[in-house]
């Protein structure tokens, strides 16, 4: 299978300018539910043409880089291959690395995020929620959970720990109208370095 969007590989270092882009995969590898090893998952991205994958942890995180192209086109791009070669129903949430630097720079919570960074997470949404229901969401929520958004970002601290929360992401997901994926800072931060190795080193190889 190869994607519409691959460009050449024969041309790609001196005609076809490529973009760094992250990926993340909404809900596999938790409790036997979408189980996907990340070495299929950088064999589907070879397959579509796209280059230079590499992921990150297994809870479905792929930094690539392909032709510019919109998010939306790339999220159904492979979350169609997904389900025709992996097997797995997920939804793909796209953003290129200068984007990804924008979701760091905009963090309302750097006090947080420099004492602890593994509570703070970022969730990446399909769509930008109305104001009114991130208020209504923070207004309905009885422990000691935070939230803010911005665009298709929404940034949560969860002081007591994820795991023992009652402000799961099904409940987010319901109450902000929107499907989204989460990662805690320490991930994010991961990304955004891996994203800069794997552009660093074409730009330095383009100089070879």
């Amino acid at each position: 299978m190869v994607s519409a969007l691959a460009p050449r590989r024969d041309v790609i270092d001196c005609q076809t300018p490529l973009t760094t882009h992250i990926g993340l995969l909404r809900a596999v590898n938790l409790a036997g539910r979408n189980t996907v090893a990340m070495g299929d998952l950088r064999k589907l991205m070879a397959d579509l043409g796209f280059q230079d994958a590499q992921t990150l942890l297994q809870s479905g995180n792929v930094v690539f880089r392909s032709e510019t192209a919109p998010a939306a086109r790339l999220e159904r791009l492979l979350a169609d291959a997904a389900a025709g070669q992996l097997r797995i129903e997920t939804d793909f949430f796209v953003r290129t690395a200068k984007d990804w630097k924008a979701v760091i720079a905009h963090n309302p919570f750097p006090d947080e995020a420099a004492r602890d960074p593994g509570h703070l997470l970022v969730m990446c949404m399909k769509e930008a929620p109305e104001p009114a229901a991130v208020a209504a969401l923070q207004k309905s929520i009885k422990g000691r959970e935070v939230v803010r958004a911005k665009g298709t970002h929404a940034y949560l601290v969860y002081p007591d720990g994820i795991g023992r929360s009652k402000l799961t992401s099904a409940i987010i997901e319901r109450a902000l109208g929107t499907r989204g994926t989460g990662r805690n800072w320490n991930t994010v931060l991961k990304l955004d370095a891996l994203a800069d190795q794997i552009g660093r080193g074409k730009r330095e190889a383009g100089r070879g």
